[in-house]
């Protein structure tokens, strides 16, 4: 019988496959992203800065840049959870760079004003196949349930997560 890996192992290849996500895509370093992984959840923070908002005189969150946070955060859940399987069981990340998913369509309702402050996000996979993925994804700021923006995307999943 083979010996669990100790857990500092299994942390350090989680948080790998989370930075290689990560950064694949570097506008999530530009708008400042950043991730809490808790397990096989993640939760999508984007920290407030001056140069987010889009109406001075509310303030508000410019909808781009809510947008961009919500699909930035579908992506890197979907990724993260068909990736996470194999990395789990094989110990050890995919070879090669890696190969998000490409976004077919991604619809955003704007339930309320982003206000001036941090912002979190957090996405559920509600169907992947090999080929077809389907996200949703909801934002919050001071309270998880009053929602300022929730977004539904479909996704056109990489053949083999890798490029070849």
């Amino acid at each position: 019988m083979k010996r669990p890996e100790p857990v500092h192992v299994i942390k350090e290849r989680r948080e790998g496959l989370l930075r290689s996500l990560v950064n694949a895509v570097p506008y999530i370093g530009f708008l400042g992203i950043r991730f809490d992984r808790r397990g096989d959840e993640l939760t999508a923070i984007l920290p407030y800065h001056d140069s987010l908002i889009g109406n001075p005189v509310l303030p508000a969150l410019h909808g781009g840049a809510t947008a961009a946070f919500l699909e930035v955060a579908a992506i890197i859940e979907l990724s993260w959870s068909a990736l996470w399987d194999g990395v789990e069981a094989e110990g050890a990340l995919p070879e090669g760079p890696l190969r998000l998913p490409k976004t077919i369509d991604f619809t955003v309702d704007y339930l309320r004003a982003g206000l001036p402050r941090d912002a979190y996000a957090r996405a559920r996979v509600n169907r992947s196949g090999r080929r077809y993925a389907s996200v949703h994804v909801e934002a919050w700021q001071d309270n998880r349930s009053r929602l300022f923006a929730q977004a539904t995307g479909h996704f056109l999943m990489p053949e083999n997560g890798v490029e070849g």
